[in-house]
């Protein structure tokens, strides 16, 4: 039977592979929380989550406290049963990033122990819509860096195929922004997407005036221009500017990103799986903004986020930023700027348990 007899957690620190930062924070480390789950007919799953730098260990008492106990006895055929059940175990913390990146933690080892159980890959059994998925470049755009090392990254990315490139905004004087992106376009010229990011660093006023400032550049979209727990100015934003507006990255359930479609304060999604539960609520979200015509391009954990895009009609684009090739014992497979979603049973992720181990921390 497919019932889940054994759950662990495990809390393991990855080093940055290149310095990362933005308008409001650096990327220190990738605190990742990995559960692992065992069913009475021996089908292994491996799920995780993350931080950038803080909350690790309070993710992991609340699965060692709370989660892990509860799961035991669930079926894995049933990740939706499985995922309220979860839910329902921790109502006086939701809706909070904490238990959010728990519960993904267990959400994800439940679909990777499904999908293993029937032989099919997260992509097909999440949905199926489209084998390939194109990546865009974020690595090459961090805000420190300088104006000419900026361009030549881009015009790197652009050259070796890659869909298009993000570039971190919110500097403290707003100039050196528009010209900053004004030297890349002049580069890379109109026929290539260049994203920008504020990491929610600008209020109302700024954020319209970078973006009239923006226009000119034809920008594939801006990315988290304001607070994100400010759902009337992102709407009154979209209205003043004919840029794209993507939001999501720091919304931690469906109803949030519902609360921002129903108004239409985003034109973009970007739900991170981790943040918002796990894949169980990340599918919700997409076919919600499916119904609005709203493309999904969500936030990090390439590795994973690969095989939900593919799976679903609205998906459109991943972000290209490394960070489990320490713990992994293959690379996400890139060709042309795009990417083969992984074929194989399971999440589509080949750890390294050795490097595992090596940088456990809890």
């Amino acid at each position: 039977m497919p019932i889940i007899r054994h759950a662990h957690a495990m809390l393991v620190d990855i080093p940055v592979e290149t310095v990362r930062t933005d308008a409001v924070q650096s990327f220190v480390k990738q605190e990742t929380i990995i559960v692992d789950i065992e069913t009475d007919d021996g089908t292994p799953g491996r799920g995780y989550s993350y931080t950038i730098g803080t909350g690790g260990r309070a993710v992991l008492s609340m699965l060692h406290d709370h989660l892990l106990p509860a799961v035991v006895g669930q079926d894995v055929r049933r990740p939706e049963a499985v995922w309220r059940h979860m839910f329902s175990q921790t109502r006086a913390t939701t809706v909070g990033a904490v238990t959010s990146l728990a519960l993904a933690a267990i959400d994800t080892a439940v679909w990777d122990a499904r999908c293993r159980r029937n032989g099919e890959p997260l992509w097909r059994a999440a949905g199926g819509s489209q084998p390939e998925v194109p990546l865009y470049d974020t690595e090459g755009g961090w805000l420190h860096i300088d104006t000419e090392e900026l361009v030549a990254n881009t015009v790197a990315a652009r050259d070796g195929g890659w869909h298009g490139s993000k570039l971190k905004v919110g500097s403290t004087d707003p100039r050196r922004d528009v010209d900053r992106l004004a030297a890349v376009r002049d580069a890379v010229g109109l026929g290539y997407s260049l994203m920008v990011d504020a990491n929610q660093g600008l209020g109302l006023a700024d954020a319209r005036a970078l973006a009239r400032a923006l226009e000119p550049s034809g920008i594939t979209w801006l990315e988290e221009p304001l607070p994100a727990d400010d759902v009337s100015a992102h709407a009154r934003l979209v209205e003043s500017t004919t840029i794209p507006i993507a939001v999501g990255e720091s919304l931690y359930s469906v109803g949030q990103f519902k609360e921002y479609l129903a108004r239409d304060a985003a034109t973009i999604v970007q739900p991170d799986v981790a943040r918002v539960g796990g894949i169980t609520p990340w599918l919700k979200i997409a076919h919600l903004a499916e119904a609005f015509n709203v493309p999904v391009c969500p936030h990090f954990l390439m590795e994973l986020h690969v095989s939900l895009v593919a799976a679903v009609p609205n998906g459109r684009i991943v972000e290209y930023i490394p960070q489990l090739r320490a713990v992994t014992a293959t690379d996400l497979r890139v060709i042309g700027g795009g990417t083969i979603v992984p074929d194989e049973p399971g999440i589509g992720i080949s750890w390294d348990a050795d490097a595992l181990e090596n940088l456990r921390v809890a």
